[in-house]
């Protein structure tokens, strides 16, 4: 896999750093891109650049953590080509990548356990997109001005 972009503010700093653990230990490159302590700071900060990394193909996926997720997942969505979504479940990240092909996984520091966390970022990470349906679908996002207008 390439690189995972990391981003977390004051909200969701320990969690991100228990997420660098994980991946040091699966050997998977990534790029941190802060923040770096748990003093109060502004997710876009940090959820900005590392959005745009996926978003220009610099990274492969993102892991963002914010106190809540919403945050970050709000600025993430914002760029081309970015699937970012809010997991605080096993089952919610399965099925993101399953059949959203989520390249961002966003987590709340206040709301997941780091023990929760781990196991939401082993399964997202493993779980390949099935594609068929789902594919067809994600299509009609990405080509969004395209997209069917509902009956009036």
């Amino acid at each position: 896999m390439n690189q995972i972009a990391l981003a977390a503010d004051h909200g969701g700093y320990e969690l991100k750093e228990a997420v660098k653990q994980l991946l040091d230990e699966r050997a998977i490159t990534y790029r941190d891109f802060g923040t770096n302590s748990d003093e109060s700071c502004d997710y876009p900060d940090y959820a900005v650049p590392a959005a745009r990394s996926v978003s220009e193909g610099i990274s492969e996926r993102g892991i963002f953590c914010c106190g809540s997720a919403a945050g970050m997942v709000i600025v993430a969505n914002k760029f081309p080509g970015v699937r970012a979504v809010a997991c605080q479940n096993e089952w919610a990240a399965c099925m993101s990548r399953l059949h959203n092909d989520a390249n961002i996984l966003a987590m709340g520091g206040r709301v997941v356990s780091l023990e929760e966390a781990k196991r939401i970022v082993t399964i997202w990470l493993e779980t390949e997109f099935e594609g068929g349906r789902h594919a067809r679908r994600l299509d009609k996002i990405t080509d969004i001005e395209d997209a069917p207008q509902p009956a009036s």
